[in-house]
């Protein structure tokens, strides 16, 4: 994979229960890729991932909520699990971070159960996105259109399904992540 995202610095949201593969996968793409990653996470330390049917890996939080502040990030992940976005949506710093990036047009990637923060932030309104299935009326409530596709990308947004899309996933996000601004030229403009 191509050098493209040197000098960018990638926020990933997650709390306890995020999909292992869902984050763990993407992030390393997007290292490889050059990208600098950060853990921004409600609770400090660390938090713990969910491996398919059963408690996975623990992961280093870079920083946590209350400290991380958005205007640094060029871009967000918002990896999966059923726990670690339905918890986040009740946090509302966790919405707020969520929001700059839509409000000031950074790019977002979002997987599996991800897509909810894009519908708790008020995001999925006007955008096409795919999540996993039973996500679907959420979506299509809160405005977006709903699709059972691989990835997606539709205003500034990559989404995917589920961990077998993770490749198709990886290649969407970076290129994505790699037309926005740089680190020097972060891209701060306010959506209509």
């Amino acid at each position: 994979m191509p050098n493209n995202l040197k000098g960018k610095t990638i926020a990933i949201l997650a709390t306890d229960g995020f999909e292992e593969s869902e984050l763990m996968k993407p992030k390393k793409a997007l290292e490889d890729a050059g990208a600098k990653t950060q853990v921004v996470s409600p609770h400090g330390n660390k938090i713990k991932g969910w491996d398919k049917k059963n408690w996975g890996h623990e992961v280093p939080v870079d920083i946590t909520l209350d400290s991380a502040e958005p205007a640094q990030f060029d871009a967000l992940l918002l990896p999966g699990g059923v726990m670690n976005p339905d918890q986040l949506r009740m946090i509302p710093d966790a919405v707020r971070f969520v929001k700059h990036f839509f409000e000031h047009a950074k790019p977002v990637a979002a997987i599996c159960h991800g897509p909810w923060m894009l519908v708790e932030a008020g995001a999925a309104r006007g955008r096409t996105i795919t999540s996993w299935p039973s996500l679907k009326t959420d979506i299509r409530n809160a405005g977006g259109t709903w699709v059972d596709e691989e990835v997606v990308l539709s205003n500034g947004v990559v989404t995917s399904r589920k961990p077998d899309d993770i490749p198709a996933f990886n290649q969407q996000m970076i290129d994505l992540f790699s037309k926005s601004a740089g680190a020097n030229g972060r891209s701060e403009r306010k959506v209509a």
